[in-house]
């Protein structure tokens, strides 16, 4: 409960230490930097393809048979199929290159997806319309062919547009090291090294305000370390000769000569850096809704084209035939309505959401947010405002009132920098007290400060150091464990207290009860102690809580809910949250938290507030179901058109003529797309 404070100048002794660029230890971080830019790079690179492809595909349009029949017009001239196969082959190599090449990708996973089914639709198109071209009896597929690339050229440029989460996570974490430290030689000098160069047993110097930059045990000096980004805990942490520091914590007040234990791979934020990676492998293999509907066409596909060909030879027509027929089949497999389907949805999806303030990282997630049951809150910042805020204050002198006492208090700790010092000054000015200058401002070292006010001396003190002087405190100053209690001594008699806590958000409640009548169960869990964890848990009426807790516990807590087969979100803000935030089916970031946090997760919230946790999960259904109507859509076309072009009511007279397909290609196209708008109208409501 210790309660410590230092001065501005000495604060900002040297700041400038944290902006070094961090060259030496991301060096082995360095391939996931440039992920940013080769997604940047990507979309560019579409949007290209698909400018160059369209308009080489209005000539291929203009010159296609099927279109002049439809449309009642003639333009035929000597080598006119050659002008067409020659702006097809650019098309087909070009335009469709993407396609072709996600093709090898996805056959290599054995994961045949929406890349497998387009490049195969393309390639039947183009290398039997070329064979027709060059003396094969049947149709020329090539205005199908440019009118599917341009149309799913134009889809994937839309949603890598408003996807643009590429996963910077091990970059950022990477980022929170120092890039130099200070070791001191034999003889006493300081000399400033890499952290690589760093090694067990040196010792290091950090000053004031310094990141520390291994992880190591204090041998001279005390101070507070702030340690909450790597474990959560609100409240800075003392440190003494033997106690244990992490890199990549913030040194508070005072200096510390800490011996280095481990570093690089060995140390702790490594370790977190490994679990993120491998939490992330694991699921960047699962396929989002447009893949699985994909694969499921491509199989349809490839069964119908065969069975076709093998059922029109079996009658007894000629091969030309057949193969025209097949051909047909296969292309019209491929919905044009497919390639925009989903894309307009995600990208409506992803725009409504920015402006409601939820930026959507990872598409597969955020569609199966509909699917949670249970939900992990971290707490420090999160359900509470993870900030000291004064619960209670109050005077026991005659001479003095409440606020009299308040308005001492924090005229003394508006010289601090300490997170308690900040929520005693915020209550002041809330209740609109002028602060007053006071002189010979001090630190008492782990115990308090003092300063002189109007001619008297004032001490704002821990519990401990009120014992030391033999006073005894009021018998209600404490009344809850979650709660810090500092005493007020003027002229060395006690004047009063403040209780001091990390207040819980007024809108975790509804949030909350919102996720409960949905029958998801909520849980907490934090690296702060037990009776802090259960006095929010009771507050805020949790199905559980988990107490002091590392990262690493995190995690474990999240896979043994998934071994229970609970499809489990977890929220957080933190460094310490990282490894769980890419455990979790569905990771969710506070935006007030670290960089690292954000990048983890697949969900990010721009406002810290829980309420919109509950709102993600309810427009997660709603995005999924329009996507799911939306493939429909799509796919409606395909089972109604598949059997006729293949000819199942030949028998009667009825076979989908090309033109009649591409109407109704079109058709679907357009429906899908007006579907995709009404998700704007759901998120007003």
């Amino acid at each position: 409960m210790e309660h410590q404070h230092h001065n501005h100048t000495h604060e900002n002794h040297n700041h400038g230490h944290d902006h070094h660029n961090h060259d030496h230890h991301s060096g082995q971080h360095q391939s996931h930097g440039d992920h940013h830019g080769h997604h940047e790079h990507m979309i560019e690179d579409f949007k290209k393809r698909f400018w160059i492809s369209l308009i080489i595909t209005l000539p291929i349009i203009v010159l296609a048979p099927m279109i002049q029949e439809l449309l009642g017009y003639q333009l035929r001239f000597t080598g006119d199929r050659y002008v067409q196969f020659i702006l097809s082959s650019v098309i087909f190599f070009y335009g469709g290159w993407p396609f072709l090449k996600g093709l090898a990708d996805e056959i290599k996973k054995k994961a045949p997806g929406m890349m497998t089914l387009i490049a195969l639709a393309i390639s039947v198109a183009y290398f039997y319309s070329s064979a027709v071209v060059f003396g094969l009896d049947g149709k020329i597929f090539f205005w199908e062919l440019a009118s599917l690339i341009v149309i799913m050229l134009l889809g994937h440029w839309i949603e890598m547009k408003s996807v643009m989460g590429a996963s910077n996570a091990l970059q950022e974490l990477a980022k929170m090291m120092p890039s130099t430290a200070r070791r001191i030689k034999e003889g006493g000098e300081h000399e400033d090294v890499p952290i690589a160069d760093l090694k067990s047993n040196d010792i290091i110097l950090v000053r004031p305000g310094e990141k520390v930059p291994a992880d190591g045990i204090v041998v001279e000096g005390e101070s507070h370390v702030n340690e909450s980004m790597l474990t959560g805990e609100s409240k800075p942490v003392a440190k003494k000769k033997d106690n244990q520091v992490i890199g990549g914590s913030v040194n508070d007040n005072g200096t510390l000569k800490i011996k280095v234990k481990h570093t690089g791979e060995d140390s702790y934020l490594s370790k977190v850096i490994g679990m993120v990676k491998e939490a992330q492998e694991t699921k960047s293999k699962t396929q989002n809704l447009a893949d699985k509907a994909a694969a499921w066409l491509f199989y349809i596909a490839l069964g119908a084209g065969v069975t076709t060909l093998v059922v029109w030879l079996s009658l007894g027509k000629d091969f030309e035939y057949a193969l025209e027929r097949m051909v047909t089949v296969m292309i019209i497999s491929c919905p044009h309505a497919l390639g925009l389907a989903v894309p307009l949805v995600v990208a409506i999806s992803t725009a409504v959401s920015a402006k409601n303030g939820l930026l959507i990282r990872n598409r597969t997630a955020f569609e199966n947010a509909r699917n949670i049951t249970s939900i992990i809150f971290d707490k420090t910042g999160t359900l509470t405002k993870g900030e000291f805020g004064v619960t209670r204050f109050k005077s026991v002198s005659d001479h003095l009132s409440d606020n009299d006492l308040l308005q001492i208090a924090a005229s003394i700790e508006n010289s601090s920098e300490h997170p308690i010092a900040a929520g005693i000054v915020r209550k002041a000015k809330s209740k609109d007290l002028s602060l007053q200058e006071p002189e010979n401002f001090q630190n008492i070292t782990g115990k308090g400060i003092s300063a002189k006010l109007n001619g008297k001396e004032i001490k704002i003190v821990s519990p401990g150091m009120l014992k030391e002087q033999g006073t005894d405190a009021p018998t209600d100053a404490f009344k809850t464990d979650d709660e810090t209690v500092v005493f007020v001594l003027i002229d060395n008699a006690l004047a009063g207290y403040i209780a001091l806590a990390d207040e819980v958000r007024p809108e975790s409640l509804s949030a909350i009860n919102t996720l409960k009548e949905r029958g998801i169960k909520v849980y907490m869990a934090t690296g702060d102690n037990q009776q802090v964890a259960k006095a929010v848990s009771e507050q805020l009426s949790l199905d559980d809580y988990f107490a002091e807790v590392l990262p690493e516990d995190k995690q474990r807590i999240i896979k043994e809910l998934q071994q229970n087969g609970e499809f489990v979100a977890m929220t957080g803000d933190g460094v310490n949250d990282a490894p769980a935030l890419a455990q979790a089916n569905v990771g969710i970031a506070v935006g007030s938290g670290t960089d690292v946090a954000a990048e983890t997760a697949d969900i990010v919230l721009v406002n810290s507030n829980p309420k919109d946790i509950a709102n993600l999960i309810l427009f997660g259904s709603a995005t999924y179901k329009k996507m799911m109507q939306n493939l429909w859509w799509a796919a409606g076309y395909n089972i109604l058109a598949v059997p006729l072009a293949a000819g199942a009511l030949a028998s009667i007279g009825i076979i989908l003529s090309p033109a009649i397909g591409a109407v109704l290609m079109s058709l679907s196209t357009v429906i899908v797309a007006l579907n995709a708008q009404l998700l704007k109208r759901q998120i007003k409501k």
